[in-house]
């Protein structure tokens, strides 16, 4: 009895446990194809992102073909054998500016660069060069050639870096580069303005002695070029040239070194108009001074005074543009010595002015004048500026108002004789003016007209031959 109840409880139950079983194992089931699923999903996202990611994966078919991830570009090519040769070509594309307070020049040139590197060899059944932009430059080896003496240079980066690196088949390798570079040019000044400059754009290795690299022109003379049309405001560019040579240093040995030479001749017309023909002005109006009468004493020193600060200003203008040198430059001998011949017609009126003074007073003497006349005299010539020779006046009395009456007052008593002698005087001035000024010049004027445009004229005969 009791084992017939327990399988009528088994058989009731059976219907339940088989319908959890069967919902358990479809729950199970479920659950699997999720996974199945989420995993086949993220197998597909890995892989696109593979695809996507894959330049950084892989190198480029460009590195790939130059076999460049199985060298070690660290090292120069032929490492521990003989130096390689590099060659260099350069073409100048302007000169930019000439510095003579900084003494540099600025220059633009394309800069190229030829070497064998066989680790960058490839298979081409066309045999042609591959050209490529700056990218590849960080991850190949390239010649570290550096501007001797340069305060600042760049390569030119509009719209893209100006670096082109080209490839071919066998090894070979160009690489060239647009720069603009600033270097120092050793002026001499001695000269100047009708001066020449040579300065030189020094080239280099800066790791490699001449026992790892050796550089050399690529083309001999011809591996210099020019634009056509390369001009400077100041200076006729003459020549240009290509040399080279060594450079020692006591720590690290001998340094090929290539140099771009070029002269620059100076042209003189802007400084004729600005310095030398405003001084030879400035000299011959000074003097104008010995051709006026010499009693005019505010009229002779003030156009002496103006001469003077004039060339002064004429020499500071001058020296302003001008690094400060040590030693004399040819436009400091000009106008200096005209600065000379200016202040020396000053001095020659001062001279003037005190033999007459001298000479008025030994007359005065002679004539036998009272004491307080003469000083009436000499205190009238302070004042008015005019020298009281009774000869001299009775010829001038017409030009000399001021003179006139310092006379009439130390006459007082023969005034009636004065103006019959006066109507007399103006008669006869009409037609002897010319000979009256001439007889009453002195006599260091005279030779002054002569003696200081003829010194000053084989002055200029000289300057212009020595320098020129």
């Amino acid at each position: 009895m009791v084992l017939v109840m327990k399988l009528l409880f088994l058989t009731c139950l059976w219907p339940t446990a088989t319908l959890h079983s069967s919902h358990s194992q479809h729950h199970h089931l479920h659950h699997r194809q999720q996974l199945s699923f989420s995993r086949k999903h993220t197998s597909k996202r890995e892989i696109k992102m593979r695809k996507l990611d894959s330049t950084k994966v892989r190198p480029l078919k460009s590195e790939q073909l130059l076999h460049i991830e199985d060298h070690d570009f660290a090292l120069r090519p032929g490492f521990g054998g003989s130096p390689i040769p590099v060659g260099i070509d350069v073409q100048v594309e302007s000169i930019d500016s000439i510095s003579e307070v900084d003494m540099d020049f600025t220059m633009t040139l394309y800069l190229r660069h030829y070497w064998k590197d066989e680790r960058l060899s490839f298979r081409s059944n066309k045999n042609k060069s591959m050209t490529f932009d700056g990218r590849l430059i960080k991850k190949i080896w390239v010649p570290d050639v550096f501007f001797v003496h340069s305060k600042r240079s760049f390569i030119h980066d509009t719209t893209v870096e100006n670096i082109m690196l080209r490839v071919y088949p066998d090894g070979n390798v160009l690489f060239s580069l647009r720069i603009t570079v600033s270097a120092m040019c050793f002026m001499d000044f001695s000269r100047f303005p009708l001066d020449t400059q040579n300065c030189s754009l020094e080239l280099e290795s800066y790791a490699y002695n001449e026992d790892d690299l050796m550089l050399y022109w690529k083309h001999g003379n011809k591996s210099l070029s020019t634009d056509e049309h390369i001009s400077l405001s100041q200076f006729f560019i003459e020549e240009f040239s290509a040399s080279s040579g060594l450079a020692f240093y006591s720590s690290t040995g001998w340094y090929n070194r290539l140099f771009i030479n070029f002269a620059l001749r100076r042209h003189i017309f802007f400084f004729v108009l600005q310095s030398y023909f405003p001084a030879m002005l400035m000299v011959m109006l000074s003097w104008v001074s010995f051709w006026i009468d010499r009693r005019a004493v505010p009229a002779r020193v003030s156009l002496g005074i103006t001469t003077v600060l004039t060339m002064s200003t004429i020499m500071t203008g001058v020296s302003a543009s001008m690094p400060q040198v040590s030693y004399i430059k040819a436009v400091d001998v000009y106008l200096w010595i005209s600065f000379l011949f200016v202040f020396l017609s000053v001095i020659e009126y001062a001279a003037v002015n005190y033999l007459t003074t001298i000479e008025e007073r030994k007359q005065l003497k002679k004539r036998g004048k009272a004491s307080g006349m003469y000083m009436d005299a000499v205190q009238a010539m302070a004042f008015d500026g005019c020298f009281h020779d009774t000869d001299v006046d009775m010829d001038l009395s017409g030009f000399s108002e001021p003179c006139e009456d310092s006379e009439t007052r130390m006459s007082e008593t023969n005034i009636s004789n004065a103006d019959t002698n006066r109507l007399k005087r103006k008669r006869s001035l009409k037609g002897n003016v010319g000979r009256i000024i001439l007889q009453n010049n002195h006599v260091i004027d005279t030779y002054s007209r002569i003696i200081f445009p003829s010194v000053y004229i084989v002055f200029n005969f000289f300057y212009w031959g020595l320098y020129i």
